[in-house]
């Protein structure tokens, strides 16, 4: 004997949405590129969506795997920075996560620098290995944690001297691997320095102990491979371990180190390399 079964109009619909569901696709990894033509000494901001949230993609430039940091469950974040030495063109990313790889054309545009002739008569004093081997270790510094908020602050008043990426040549003879890597503001001895962005003090260091290039120094630890170092000061008011806040005072600027007039020298630093901090100063980079 057959029994007739009648199945509600709803249950049955719950049922193929149960099973298209199953057998839909996950979203696929997702990247976002900002800016996406950078020109040279501009940091770019790899933004990366994966489905499994405790498992990071893996961003890699030249065989150099970036740094990538959680910002919410399932999205991360990358810095890859450029400088006047690259090459302008097709830059190749590759972006894994999910299960499946990415190869993401970035193209580097190119860009002007100024050039300066410069002439050094005799020997000169170099850099002690004391303050390369200090500066060295500031540089590597990449700490998870994210200390900025919105745009960096103007770490002092006075005119900008010497802007970012200036080429030089000494002698006559082209230098080939140097850029000026920061921005000088002329000022009068003693005028305040303070912090663009907040952060960890990692480096403190005078010219009475060896810093005969960079003179009396302070380092901050923004976070997650950025960081701010300050050159020349006259006088310096934080310690190493310190946490300090946007616009905190830091010191004063000074003549200390190899330096022709009291001016500081702020070096913006994205994973050891040299950036342009102007765009984090104008245009932020959250």
């Amino acid at each position: 004997m057959l029994l007739n079964r009648t199945f509600p109009l709803f249950t049955l619909a719950t049922a193929c949405v149960t099973v298209l569901t199953a057998i839909a696709p996950a979203i696929a990894l997702e990247v976002q590129i900002n800016p996406n033509r950078p020109k040279l000494g501009e940091t770019v901001a790899i933004n990366v969506q994966v489905n499994n949230p405790s498992q990071a993609p893996t961003i890699t430039h030249n065989g150099t795997t970036l740094p990538a940091f959680p910002l919410q469950p399932g999205r991360y974040r990358a810095f890859l920075p450029t400088s006047p030495l690259d090459r302008p063109g097709t830059m190749n990313l590759q972006v894994q996560g999910d299960g499946e790889t990415k190869t993401l054309p970035i193209t580097l545009e190119s860009r002007s620098f100024p050039t300066q002739r410069i002439t050094v008569r005799g020997g000169g004093n170099g850099a002690t290995p004391y303050e390369l081997e200090r500066v060295a270790a500031f540089k590597a510094i990449v700490s998870p944690e994210k200390h900025w908020r919105g745009p960096f602050l103007r770490p002092t008043n006075g005119r900008v001297s010497t802007t970012y990426g200036i080429r030089r040549y000494y002698n006559g003879v082209f230098a080939q691997d140097y850029y000026h890597r920061g921005v000088d503001y002329a000022a009068g001895t003693g005028t305040p320095v303070v912090a663009p962005a907040a952060g960890y003090i990692r480096l403190v260091d005078r010219e009475a102990n060896g810093f005969r290039i960079h003179g009396n120094t302070v380092g901050i630890d923004h976070g997650q491979g950025v960081l701010s170092i300050m050159l020349h000061l006259h006088t310096i008011t934080v310690r190493e371990g310190e946490f300090v806040q946007a616009g905190q005072r830091i010191g004063t600027v000074g003549n200390t180190g190899a330096s022709t007039g009291p001016h500081l020298h702020w070096g913006l630093y994205v994973n050891g390399i040299s950036i342009d901090p102007v765009p984090w100063r104008y245009d932020g980079v959250d």
